[in-house]
């Protein structure tokens, strides 16, 4: 039984690469379902039960990894098939007629890099400026499945290509694989070569880097280690899970004790260089591309930080956008001005919804009823 549903993995794995679908979902009582272009679709197969479930999983799931399913309800790890590599999250359910019931995620890592263009920032060069800099704190944030990771990769990859530097990256998993270019790349995997974010940026710091990637920044001895190190000479690289500059801010400050709250907002002045939220949306065609809020602090954006000002950012980056600022709807409408995506997708991930709605009217982009007129999210 064993081989047979290793070979239905591979041909399920097989069908998310050949129909250009991002993830592949199973779980039990369904089928397998896909989602391709940023929509969900199930497959023309049988409805996966209990044991097939389990099947699956140990058909693809490293023993260490199915030691840790069984002992946390959770695992995540990378694997590697059809010249591709899979970021695979496994998770235990419990329903009260059946123990042990799991879901099975797993996402396609490109193979290829995305260049700049397919990225899609509004502006490349003031991100390539960041890649270049010498020291400092630049924070990639979204929800899941954003592609915070994606562009991150881009972004190390230029660095690894215009600098001859030590990258060092902390990752829970390792997904892109990067080769050393002009710089040396020491790629270390959380649960594997090290505990926890935390000790990974100790232990880097003894490893003479110059740019350190954190995988994902969830906790405050992470945040505050990230940010020690960027305010001691480094470049780092990190993720968190925002959605826009100033919910960043927040979030790192409120992650520390009041007591230091006024020092951290001072460490964020002296070391960050730039936020970079996304989010992805459906393209017109086929697709998905990407809308970025981007913050490059100027004086006033770290009067506002330091002050604990953060309803001020928007404006203030609104005034400095000859630095690389740009607000996230003002890239949304830029998509939908533009003819990339629907209008109605873009209101869907508005941080000011009936200002990029009256925005949009008088672009003569949409014509909606009265119910999207009292600022109702569409859908």
């Amino acid at each position: 039984m064993g081989k047979a549903k290793t070979l239905q993995i591979d041909k399920l794995m097989g069908a998310l690469v050949h129909q250009g679908g991002s993830d592949l979902h199973l779980s039990v009582g369904a089928p397998p379902m896909m989602r391709i272009s940023g929509r969900m679709r199930r497959l023309e197969t049988k409805e996966l039960d209990a044991d097939d479930m389990v099947g699956l999983m140990k058909s693809v799931t490293p023993e260490k990894n199915q030691q840790e399913l069984q002992e946390v309800g959770t695992t995540d790890f990378a694997v590697g098939m059809h010249e591709s590599r899979f970021r695979v999250s496994i998770h235990r359910l419990q329903y009260e007629d059946q123990a042990n019931v799991m879901g099975i995620v797993m996402r396609l890592i490109p193979k290829d890099l995305l260049t700049w263009e397919m990225l899609n920032f509004p502006d490349t060069d003031a991100i390539k400026r960041l890649c270049a800099l010498p020291r400092g704190l630049v924070l990639v944030t979204g929800p899941t499945g954003s592609g915070k990771t994606t562009t991150l990769a881009t972004m190390l990859d230029y660095a690894n290509q215009t600098r001859a530097d030590h990258i060092i990256t902390l990752e829970e998993p390792i997904e892109f694989v990067h080769p050393h270019k002009k710089c040396r790349v020491t790629q270390r995997e959380i649960g594997i070569h090290l505990p926890d974010f935390n000790e990974g940026i100790r232990r880097a710091l003894r490893m003479d880097p110059d740019i350190i990637l954190v995988g994902e920044m969830r906790d405050y001895t992470t945040i505050k280690a990230a940010t020690t190190a960027a305010e001691t000479g480094h470049l780092v690289f990190g993720t968190l899970h925002t959605s826009s500059a100033p919910s960043t801010i927040e979030r790192i400050v409120d992650s520390f004790p009041v007591t230091e709250q006024a020092q951290i907002r001072a460490m964020l002045t002296g070391s960050l260089e730039a936020i970079i939220a996304q989010r992805l949306l459906r393209k017109k065609g086929g697709g998905r591309v990407a809308a970025f809020e981007i913050m490059v602090p100027d004086a006033g954006i770290k009067h506002n930080i330091r002050e604990g000002q953060t309803y001020k950012i928007p404006s203030s980056m609104q005034t400095g956008k000859a630095k690389g600022n740009i607000l996230m709807d003002n890239h949304l409408f830029e998509l939908a001005s533009t003819g990339q995506v629907e209008p109605e997708d873009a209101l869907g991930l508005a941080q000011d919804h009936i200002a990029l709605q009256k925005k949009f009217k008088e672009a003569n982009l949409i014509g909606f009823s009265g119910d999207l007129e009292d600022g109702n999210n569409p859908g």
